[in-house]
């Protein structure tokens, strides 16, 4: 095997490749990137076993053809060090990959292309295809929500619900819960479908989907979610477990409602926090008559206090929140203004964008202080 190729087009297709590598692994093969070379075609291909990561570039020279494995970091490492403008030769002698760049000269070991895990291939029943922009927007709205390393491991990840007319993605972890929803046609989905992707494998996929121009097909298969573009394929095994039936959460008895300004309450929760228990981050907010009055304390008693003008003319409500939580939501939601719906001080408020139409809705639990 032998190419040669600038070390600008190389760098970032394998940092993303290399991002998905454990740095600790058990077996040798899974540290290792593999490059593939046919013809003028590179394929640079990552995996942890859990999710897959491949990248295709296109040279401007054929080179010889081949396989084979090298370290990824080491790799990665080396050409971030080298010059922006720098031309990168590899050539494979023997079972050493020799890489030159002027006068600079590194040997890597490596492994052989067989070692290396097979995934399974992408095809399946449900396939669909939409642009970029619009499924990062989807998983960014709600995967703050996720649960990390909970017992209930379908927790620790995003849902995905397909039907013919719309996809919706929702994440919780049982405190809360985001929830962002497409209305559109959904060619390729015939049935109605849900699956559960990783926690890595979406914050993997939120690495990827960068370019606003292209589209991506997403297949699923029978355990495995594909996302290709002409520049990648990501492949992700999926958690094998049932989400919980999310639609019982949403709040059905909200009979009062504050509308306000997103950011202004946003930056009053965020000085507030500052002076709210380090431990359990709780915050209360009073609604009242045209104001929302946000209250902190810790035990060292200190104490911040902030008052909010907003739209509201229900009974006055005292209900607790963890800061965190509200200020994820008032941040992913973008928009001008936001909307809480609530009944009482003892259930959970409903969030969203008043002028959205539900295009993504939030759930909060309360809590006690």
């Amino acid at each position: 095997m032998k190419f040669a190729i600038s070390r600008d087009t190389l760098l970032k297709p394998l940092s993303l490749v290399a991002g998905v590598v454990e740095r600790r692994q058990t077996l040798a093969i899974l540290s290792n990137v593999l490059i593939t070379l046919d013809g003028d075609r590179l394929t640079l291909t990552g995996t942890d076993t859990e999710v897959e990561f491949a990248a295709r570039i296109t040279l401007p020279d054929p080179g010889e053809s081949g396989e084979i494995t090298v370290p990824a970091r080491k790799l990665a490492d080396i050409c971030k060090s080298l010059p922006e403008a720098g031309r990168l030769e590899f050539t494979l002698d023997g079972e050493r990959l020799q890489l030159r760049c002027g006068r600079s000269r590194f040997t890597l070991s490596t492994l052989p292309a067989s070692e290396f895990p097979n995934t399974e291939q992408a095809d399946g029943s449900v396939e669909f295809t939409m642009s970029q922009v619009r499924l990062r927007q989807l998983i960014d709205r709600t995967a703050f929500s996720m649960a990390q390393q909970d017992v209930r491991y379908y927790l620790n990840g995003m849902l995905f619900e397909l039907t013919p007319s719309r996809l919706r993605t929702v994440a919780t972890d049982g405190h809360r819960l985001a929830m962002a929803t497409f209305c559109g046609e959904m060619g390729g989905v015939r049935a109605d479908a849900q699956v559960i992707l990783p926690r890595k494998g979406v914050l993997e996929l939120l690495r990827l989907l960068q370019d606003p121009a292209e589209d991506v097909r997403v297949v699923l298969g029978g355990n495995h979610f594909h996302a290709i573009t002409p520049e990648f394929t990501f492949t992700s095994k999926l958690v094998d477990g049932k989400f919980p039936d999310y639609e019982r959460v949403l709040p059905r008895e909200a009979d009062k409602r504050m509308i306000g300004s997103r950011v202004e309450l946003r930056d009053a929760l965020a000085r507030t926090a500052i002076l709210s228990n380090e431990k359990y981050r709780g915050v209360r907010l009073i609604f009242d008559d045209g104001n929302v009055q946000i209250l902190a304390n810790n035990p060292e008693q200190e104490e911040a206090e902030e008052q909010v003008g907003v739209s509201y003319n229900g009974a006055r409500v005292e209900i607790g929140f963890n800061v965190g939580y509200l200020i994820d939501v008032l941040s992913a939601l973008g928009s001008e203004e936001v909307q809480f719906q609530l009944s009482d001080g003892s259930r959970s408020v409903l969030i969203d964008d008043p002028a959205a139409g539900g295009e993504a809705l939030y759930v909060v639990m309360p809590m006690r202080l």
